[in-house]
C-alpha cells in the first residue's frame, strides 16, 4: 500500500463513510472511492461492505487497520518532528518510561524541562521491562528510562539513581508506629504480585527464597499502581518500588521499609548506534533530578 492508500483507508475506517473521509481529507468523494476501489483490487480483498446504507469494515479491514493505525501514528510523529526542526530551539523527544515512573517522576521532569524549553514536544510511552529493547529497535522511542535493563551488546546505559522496594498495606495491618518490617514477617500473608516486572520481581523472589518465606500469591497484575489500588481496597499486601509507594500514598495506604533492604537501579537506556540528542541528554539530567526524594 502506498502512503495515499493508507491515508484514505485510515480516513474511511475512522470516519465510517466515504463522504466524511472526503471532508476530512479535503478531497472529493469520487477521489476517495477511486483510491479505495484500487486498494481493494490491488490487495485482492474486500475492505468494506455496504449494509443498510452504511460502510461496515470486513474482518480483513479490522486486521489491516491495526497495522495502518500504527503507521499513521508514526507519520504524524514524523510530521511533528519535521515541523519542529524548522525552528531553532525546538525539537521532539520520544521517551519510553517504566509505568511506575510515569506516575510522578516523568511528569515532574517533563514539566521542569518545558519551563526551560517550552517549544520542545514529547511522545511518551509506558514501556515494560521486557519491551525496552524492542521499543528502541523499532524506534518507538529514542531513549527509555527503566529499571536494571537486560544486558545486551547494543544497549548503552547511564545509571541515574539507586532505589529500593517498600511494602504497602492498609493502615492497621501491622502494629502502630512500625516503620520497618522484617521479611520473615511476611510469612503466610496474602500478597499481590506483579508479573513481567523484570529485575524487581526477580529481586523480591530471590529475597523470599533466601529467607525461606512462603506467601500466598492471591492476585497477579501487570503494573505496580494496579497492585497499590488492590491493596487500598483490602485485597492484600504488595511489594512495590519507592516511586509507586511515594505517588500512591493516601489515607488508605501506608508504606513500610523492608529488612533486609532490597535495592535496584534506575537507568537511562538507548541504542549504541542511536545515541540521544543534546535535548535528550538534557532531559535525562532533568529525570535524574526528579528521581531525588
Amino acid at each position: 500500500m502506498r502512503l495515499r492508500q493508507i491515508e484514505v483507508f485510515h480516513a474511511v475506517y475512522a470516519n465510517g463513510s466515504i463522504s466524511a473521509a472526503a471532508r476530512g481529507l479535503n478531497v472529493s468523494q469520487p477521489a476517495v472511492s477511486k483510491v479505495l476501489r484500487h486498494t481493494e483490487s490491488q490487495l485482492g480483498i474486500s475492505l468494506f461492505n455496504l449494509v443498510r446504507g452504511r460502510l461496515v469494515p470486513t474482518d480483513e479491514a479490522h486486521a489491516l487497520f491495526r497495522e495502518v493505525d500504527e503507521v499513521f501514528s508514526r507519520i504524524s510523529s514524523l510530521q511533528v518532528t519535521a515541523n519542529n526542526l524548522r525552528n531553532t530551539g525546538t525539537g521532539h523527544l520520544r521517551i519510553g518510561v517504566a509505568p511506575s515512573l510515569g506516575l510522578e517522576v516523568a511528569p515532574r521532569a517533563i514539566a521542569e524541562f518545558r519551563t526551560k524549553y517550552p517549544n520542545v514536544t514529547f511522545d511518551i510511552k509506558t514501556v515494560h521491562h521486557n519491551d525496552i529493547s524492542r521499543a528502541l529497535y523499532e524506534r518507538e522511542c529514542d531513549l527509555s528510562i527503566g529499571y536494571d535493563p537486560p544486558e545486551h551488546p547494543r544497549l548503552r546505559l547511564e545509571k541515574l539513581s539507586a532505589a529500593r522496594l517498600y511494602l504497602i498495606c492498609r493502615p492497621g495491618k501491622f502494629p502502630s508506629g512500625k516503620t520497618t518490617l522484617k521479611i520473615s514477617e511476611l510469612s503466610g500473608l496474602d500478597m499481590i504480585s506483579v508479573n513481567g516486572s523484570g529485575p524487581i520481581g526477580d529481586l523480591v523472589e530471590a529475597n523470599l527464597d533466601k529467607a525461606q518465606i512462603d506467601v500466598r500469591k492471591i492476585i497477579s497484575v501487570s503494573t505496580y499502581y494496579i497492585a497499590a489500588a488492590l491493596v487500598r481496597f483490602g485485597s492484600g499486601i504488595a511489594i512495590v518500588d519507592q516511586f509507586t509507594a511515594r505517588s500512591m500514598m493516601s489515607d488508605g495506604l501506608e508504606a513500610l521499609s523492608i529488612s533486609p533492604e532490597m535495592q535496584f537501579g534506575v537507568h537511562a537506556i538507548w541504542l549504541e548506534d542511536r545515541p540521544p540528542s543534546r535535548l535528550g541528554l538534557q532531559f535525562v539530567a532533568e529525570v535524574k533530578k526528579a528521581l531525588q526524594p
